[in-house]
């Protein structure tokens, strides 16, 4: 967190000396929102994004301690700075033990001041960046990394691998569930803006009356309701990352604003002449075609070549079968540990009828599907009936995907069964033979026999 990205609200019923401290502070490039009253303190604690509050201890309406007590409630990784003119000891230490982090007197040394947010800044900035670090090992080693052999998957990893590097924009197109968030964060932590931020924002979420006011903030009095100066997401990614999620529901007006970002690098708030200049790298991803919007007219050509510099297209589910099986076990081991239980495996049966689910929801769906089962089994293992009514009718409905056809004599029968098989557990052998039905040395020996290995 830089000076750039930190905002201070200022509460004084002392119009006079609030102006004042605001001023000196944004000097040094500090953002500052001023409070004239206590109230007008604690709605905008309710309201807005605050670092660092500097409140006054005695004031008409509320106590600077009652500050402290909802700043600490509303925004626990704030820092408060309580200033007084009638100060005591024992007022300092009772502060301080509920959670202020400095006590000053007044009259304030502007530099001591400044020099006390600074401290409150680093040390925001430091804890802010461990638990960063943290959470990208987490997602890099851990089960939320990107799981997957088959071909298609690799195709994936190897672009990231080539794309993070560099500041190019990146399109990430695919069904919904398939993973395209988690792909931008990939992409993300592996890039040299990892230690900046990574915004995340979809599109589809967002009322259009307030969406460009997300995206490139508003000044105070723009709009009815804008009562606050408010930094928009751009502002919030700069010099990181900015992932905009379902940009195919983007609605024209906010297109053309988002166009002249990725063109000049600069936003302008709602109801502000002023230009901001940011450095954001943007990630974009839909579950819609694009071009057909285009034809519709309700998607800019100039901006889909804007956005299309580096596209990636992920794969449904159902057409990475070898990559189930992988993803199953998984997902066993996180929601195992996630409800304390003791799930050692899934039974061949159960697997069978996910490998032959077509997965319309994709890996979003797998994850649901895998999370319940964990929850409700009574046992160490998942079996059939732990499988939710819908999954366990529609496979029994759909005919197996094999390659088997009439005519064929029994041993071309037997080599695509079991290279169907084996592709369908990611080449897992033992569990291949368990499928089948068959002893592992059995398998071994076909394999030989066929010269399959």
């Amino acid at each position: 967190m830089s000076q750039y990205n930190t905002t201070i609200l200022i509460i004084d019923d002392n119009e006079e000396h609030a102006n004042a401290t605001a001023e000196a502070i944004q000097k040094v490039g500090y953002k500052c929102i001023v409070a004239t009253s206590g109230k007008e303190g604690l709605k905008i604690i309710e309201t807005e994004e605050i670092d660092v509050v500097i409140t006054d201890l005695i004031m008409h309406d509320f106590s600077g301690m009652e500050i402290l007590k909802a700043t600490k409630e509303k925004l626990p990784e704030a820092e408060i700075i309580l200033i007084t003119g009638y100060g005591t000891v024992e007022t300092a230490v009772d502060a301080m033990r509920k959670g202020a982090a400095t006590f000053l007197l007044k009259p304030i040394n502007i530099n001591h001041l400044r020099a006390e947010i600074n401290k409150l800044v680093e040390k925001q900035n430091l804890v802010r960046n461990n638990i960063l670090l943290q959470k990208q090992l987490d997602e890099k080693y851990g089960l939320t990394g990107i799981i997957g052999n088959s071909a298609s998957m690799q195709k994936v990893l190897t672009m990231v691998n080539q794309i993070s590097g560099t500041n190019a924009t990146v399109l990430i197109t695919g069904e919904s569930g398939t993973g395209k968030e988690l792909i931008a964060k990939t992409i993300h932590n592996n890039s040299l803006r990892k230690h900046n931020p990574l915004v995340i924002l979809n599109s589809a979420a967002i009322p259009e009356n307030i969406l460009e006011s997300e995206l490139f903030g508003h000044e105070k009095g723009s709009f009815t309701g804008a009562l606050y100066q408010r930094k928009g997401k751009f502002e919030y990614a700069h010099r990181g990352t900015f992932f905009l999620d379902e940009i195919g529901d983007m609605p024209l007006s906010a297109q053309a604003k988002l166009l002249r970002v990725l063109e000049d690098g600069v936003i302008t708030r709602i109801g502000s002449n002023e230009s901001i200049e940011v450095d954001v790298r943007l990630i974009a991803a839909t579950n819609q075609e694009l071009g057909n919007l285009i034809k519709e007219g309700k998607f800019r050509e100039d901006l889909y070549f804007r956005l299309n510099v580096i596209r990636i297209k992920l794969p449904p589910l159902r057409e990475r079968l070898e990559d189930i099986p992988l993803l199953i076990d998984a997902f066993i081991r996180e929601f195992s540990r996630l409800y304390s239980k003791e799930i050692l495996q899934i039974t061949p049966e159960a697997r069978k009828i996910l490998l032959r689910y077509q997965w319309p929801g994709n890996i979003r769906e797998l994850k649901n599907c895998i999370e319940s089962m964990v929850v409700i089994t009574t046992k160490k293992y998942l079996d059939v009936e732990d499988l939710p009514d819908h999954i366990e009718k529609k496979s029994d409905e759909m005919p197996a995907s094999h390659g088997l056809m009439a005519g064929m004599t029994m041993e071309d029968a037997e080599i695509e069964l079991i290279k169907c098989t084996l592709a369908s557990v990611g080449g897992n052998r033992e569990e291949a033979a368990r499928m089948l039905g068959i002893g592992e040395r059995t398998l071994y020996r076909k394999l030989d026999l066929y010269r399959l290995k």
